[in-house]
This record gives C-alpha cells, sequence and structure tokens, in this order.
C-alpha cells in the first residue's frame, strides 16, 4: 500500500499585539552532552515537566452537511428525485455537529495560544484545557494563516505558564527532542526521538514548508502541539504525519519555531499574515540544467505572471535567482518562503544569472492579498472561497491533472453562498464569463469586470467541466 499523508488532528488559531509574549530565546551556545560515569542516570523530567504545564488540549466544534463533499446538484437532479425522492436528499443534507480533538502551547502568561491552522479550521466553538486540569476555558480566534498552518486563539487568564522558546535554526539532525501533546484525545503525552531531517519540503502539506523531520511518536491529536529540545525549549509545532494507516510509522514534521515566531507576531498584530509577492513561476535545477548555468543552486524563473513586480522591473523566462539581499537561494522552496518573510511594498534586492552573467535588481514587491478582490462580507472570494495558486504541491494534495490550469480552490465557507451554489474544495475555476483564469491575476481582473453582478464561473472537478452561477 502506497504511503498516504495525513493532517494530524483536527481544529485552534484581533486584536492588538500581546506585548506580554517573551520571544527572548533560550541561550543560543550550547553544549551536547552525554553521561560520562555508571552512576549518572540520563533524564529529562525536569525539562518535560516545566514544558508540559504549557501545552493544552483543544476541541473545537463545527456544523457540517452529512453529505458535505458530495455534489448539491446530484440531490437536485430529477433521475434521482425520480428514484430516491425529496426526503432522501434532505435526509443527507441536514446539518450535524463534527468534533475534533488537537493540542497547542501557550506563548504568555495573559492566554495566547498557537496551534495549526487545520486544528481550528471553521470551529465554531473551540474549548481549552490545561493537562489533566479540567477546567475549560473557551477560545477566540486572534488570527490564523491556512499558508503555513498556523493560528493563535486567546483564553481568558493572567496567570498561565508560557514555554519557554528556543532557536529552530541551531538544530543538527540527530539533536534528541520530545514531541508534547493529546493523542487521540487521551491527555498529555511525551514521546522521544531525534530530529531526523531538516528543512524538509515538497511535503505537499502547506504553501510555505520548511519543516523539521522527526521519528518521535505522533499521532491524531498531536497537532499544534510542541516539539522542545532536550532543555524543554519549543523548537517547532508538530503538524502532520506520513503514514500508511493513519498511526505513527515514525515519519513526523514540525513547523520550525522561527517561521512560527515569525507568522505569531503578524496574526497577533494584525489578524493575518500579510507577505510580499514577486509573480513569477519557478522551478528547481536539475543535473542537465547546471551544465549551462554558472551557479549550481538556485530558483529558476519558469514565466513571468502579468502586471506583477516581476514583469515591471524586467525579470525573465530563464532567469536564475541565486540570491536575494546577499542571502543565499537554495531551490525553489527556498525563494518561495524569503520572499514570503517580506512585506508588501518592501524593497529587496535580486542576484540573477542571466546569460551566464549575473545581475542585480532592486525590485518592491507586491501584495499577494491584493491579487483576490473579495465581495464577500467574510473577507473570502465569491461568497465564501479560499483561493490558492496550482503548484506541484496543491496538484498533488487534492490530485489535480498536470494539464488542468487555473485557480484552485482550497476551502469553502461552510453555510456560505457560495457552498449553497456548489462549490467544493478540489475544484479548479477555469473561466469566468468570457475570461479564462489561469493565474490569481487573470481572477483580479475578472472580480474587477464582473463585480456585483451575476456571473458564470466554469469548475474543473474530477476532469469535468462544470458550470455555477454566482453573484
Amino acid at each position: 500500500m502506497k504511503s498516504k499523508l495525513f493532517i494530524i488532528s483536527t481544529l485552534i488559531a484581533t486584536n492588538i499585539f500581546a506585548n506580554s509574549i517573551d520571544f527572548n530565546m533560550a541561550q543560543k551556545d550550547t553544549k551536547r552532552v552525554s553521561p560520562t560515569s555508571s552512576t549518572e542516570l540520563l533524564s529529562f523530567n525536569s525539562s518535560v515537566k516545566d514544558a508540559m504545564k504549557s501545552v493544552v488540549n483543544i476541541s473545537a466544534k463545527r456544523h457540517v452537511n452529512a453529505m458535505e463533499n458530495f455534489p448539491l446538484q446530484m440531490f437536485n437532479d430529477p433521475i434521482f428525485k425520480r428514484f430516491f425522492g425529496d426526503q432522501f436528499g434532505n435526509q443527507f443534507q441536514q446539518s450535524r455537529i463534527q468534533r475534533s480533538l488537537g493540542s497547542g502551547v501557550i506563548l504568555s502568561k495573559d492566554g495566547y495560544v498557537v496551534t495549526n491552522n487545520h486544528v481550528i479550521e471553521n470551529a465554531e466553538e473551540i474549548i481549552v484545557t490545561i493537562g489533566d486540569d479540567p477546567t475549560e476555558y473557551n477560545a477566540k480566534v486572534i488570527g490564523k494563516d491556512a499558508d503555513s498552518d498556523i493560528a493563535v486563539i486567546k483564553i481568558e487568564g493572567n496567570n498561565f505558564e508560557p514555554i519557554k522558546i528556543g532557536y529552530s535554526n541551531s538544530l543538527k539532525i540527530g539533536d534528541i527532542i520530545f514531541a508534547l501533546g493529546n493523542p487521540f484525545g487521551i491527555g498529555s503525552t511525551v514521546t522521544q526521538g531525534i530530529i531526523s531531517a531538516l528543512n524538509k519540503n515538497k511535503v505537499g502539506i502547506n504553501r510555505y514548508e520548511n519543516f523539521i523531520q522527526t521519528d518521535a511518536s505522533i499521532n491524531p491529536g498531536n497537532s499544534g502541539g510542541a516539539l522542545i529540545d532536550s532543555r524543554g525549549a519549543l523548537i517547532g509545532i508538530n503538524s502532520a504525519i506520513i503514514s500508511k494507516s493513519g498511526g505513527n510509522d515514525g515519519i513526523g514534521f514540525a513547523i520550525p519555531v522561527a517561521m512560527v515566531k515569525d507568522v505569531v507576531e503578524k496574526l497577533i498584530k494584525d489578524g493575518k499574515v500579510t507577505r510580499g509577492y514577486l509573480g513569477v513561476v519557478i522551478g528547481d535545477l536539475d543535473k542537465r540544467l547546471t551544465r549551462i548555468y554558472n551557479h549550481k543552486k538556485g530558483a529558476l524563473i519558469l514565466d513571468i505572471s502579468p502586471d506583477t513586480p516581476a514583469e515591471k522591473y524586467g525579470l525573465k523566462r530563464g532567469d536564475l535567482i541565486y540570491s536575494i539581499d546577499n542571502k543565499a537561494v537554495k531551490d525553489r522552496a527556498d525563494l518561495q518562503n524569503i520572499i514570503a518573510s517580506f512585506k508588501p511594498n518592501q524593497k529587496i534586492s535580486l542576484q540573477i544569472e542571466r546569460d551566464k552573467k549575473n545581475y542585480t535588481f532592486n525590485i518592491v514587491l507586491g501584495n499577494r492579498d491584493g491579487l483576490i478582490v473579495s465581495t464577500a462580507n467574510n473577507g473570502k472570494f465569491l461568497g465564501g472561497l479560499r483561493l490558492a495558486e496550482l503548484d506541484t504541491n496543491m496538484m498533488a494534495k487534492f490530485r489535480i491533472n498536470r494539464n488542468i490550469k487555473g485557480v484552485l480552490i482550497t476551502e469553502v465557507e461552510p453555510k456560505s453562498k457560495a457552498e449553497k451554489v456548489g462549490f467544493q474544495p478540489g475544484d479548479v475555476i477555469v473561466q469566468i464569463e468570457d475570461m479564462e483564469i489561469e493565474s490569481f491575476v487573470n481572477m483580479q481582473q475578472a472580480i474587477r469586470k464582473y463585480n456585483n453582478k451575476h456571473k458564470r464561473v466554469y469548475v474543473n472537478r474530477y476532469g469535468q467541466t462544470i458550470l455555477l452561477v454566482i453573484k
């Protein structure tokens, strides 16, 4: 059986920046030691004990339709009604409550908690408990970021135990680590392992991937929990596993704390993460391509989107970006993460190779959020859609044919206008009225042209084209 990717556990995530969060790091210069005599016993009880006070259990619930993933048009089909009747379809479309469990980590004394976005996504109620204490806290969502799978929630109080923040940039393969969380809802648990790999990407989980890989036992319910080093300092947030059965197979992934810190600060301050945008389709160098470039590492520009900073400042197909602000770019994922770390309208310096010559381009980044102009009150496109570019990771995650071009629907807001019309996660928008959709830029142009008008939206669903109409 082929291995499958499981996003573990399920559902935590607007006000002002919490000055009480202490992002001062633990001591950077450290020694790695092991027992040196028969009278010594290696134990991490004191470190783990302190960190466990900062790990919470999360219970989230939301209302869903019993047949949420089935096309609504099916129930209105005359042949379906003839054989099954209206009552059958109504029963399947009735709402039910979905409950799920996850974990989170306390960052401040006044109750800011970080977790995975998928743990609290679409949750209508979030309940938090700490360790074995049965006291329940109602949590509110401060901000969430699907692209990094990070969310911040807050519980009321002023005397919580924040975790100590460690360094993820100084980790080494083989370091002993511990995974803390609430697997299967059985309560606080600690498992031990080592760092198996660093800077893992192309896993197909998030848009921005730079995972810590570990063999520590991570199971459903651990999502959003803490990955700590042997001092008890937070080095990552448990996010996903690769498994044949859905249980632990020794391949787990955590979001490094450096990325967590950056996203959390933005979520608490602004309620969202706004990233810089360049406007290029990029790829990696393979063995054949390294023969025609002087630089052997970098991100290769395959295409330039119209009306973007890349086009405005003169980037071209075939350019190899090997450095940004004198920071080396190793590959496609590296470029994507570095660009995302900058803010819109921020000026950066790109070092590129073109025709075996080196050039420097000073570019002012655009705003990725500005590519989608929302017409919905809830801040999502077309009455409740969250969209993403069709890249290799998204195609693999949603099993989309590589020949399809368009913009991917990754999320449909429950009970929204878009859900009632019949949009589904995994649909690819390929055309709006007479405008073909191949990129966010096309989408932006179509929205502006047909704003506040009823419009025909063509989507590709499992290889078939479906027509939906929405205002």
